[in-house]
């Protein structure tokens, strides 16, 4: 459509199912790469892509013709059956129900990529029930405690 123009930025985060520690250093650089692969095959551009051991962010050039939900299921869904074919737990992959989806402007690109791909030090000292808490206050998004991630620590 003439002098149609638009761009939307996702920070989009979900964890590991009982938010267990599976995912290895071992085969971490492996996921992001297939999950940056299953995100591009949508249409999207992949900005940054982080794997902490029991959750992971996204932060993408979202595009507008596909929903956040339809996108965050199919990658949900090829990485569990990529994960689970090569064996990489002891058990059953899973990842869990939900998902946080934040929209970022163009001038938070850089901060919010660097922010993704340094998830290892950022845990280091911030756990991920607080790192989650402080992204929905600063969103300002309303939330009931029983739909959050199951937090155990």
């Amino acid at each position: 459509m003439g002098n149609t123009y638009r761009q939307a930025y996702f920070h989009i985060v979900y964890a590991v199912k009982y938010r267990a520690a599976l995912i290895q250093s071992s085969w971490k650089t492996e996921l992001e790469k297939y999950t940056t692969k299953i995100v591009q095959e949508q249409g999207h551009k992949l900005i940054a892509v982080g794997a902490a051991t029991d959750h992971i962010h996204l932060f993408i050039g979202y595009n507008l013709n596909q929903t956040i939900p339809d996108l965050v299921e199919e990658v949900k869904t090829s990485t569990t059956k990529w994960i689970n074919n090569r064996n990489f737990c002891n058990s059953n992959f899973k990842w869990q129900n939900g998902y946080g989806a934040f929209t970022n402007a163009h001038s938070q690109i850089d901060a919010v990529a660097k922010y993704v791909l340094n998830q290892e030090k950022h845990h280091r000292k911030v756990s991920f029930r607080d790192e989650y808490l402080e992204m929905l206050r600063k969103n300002e998004i309303k939330y009931k405690d029983e739909y959050l991630f199951e937090f155990f620590e």
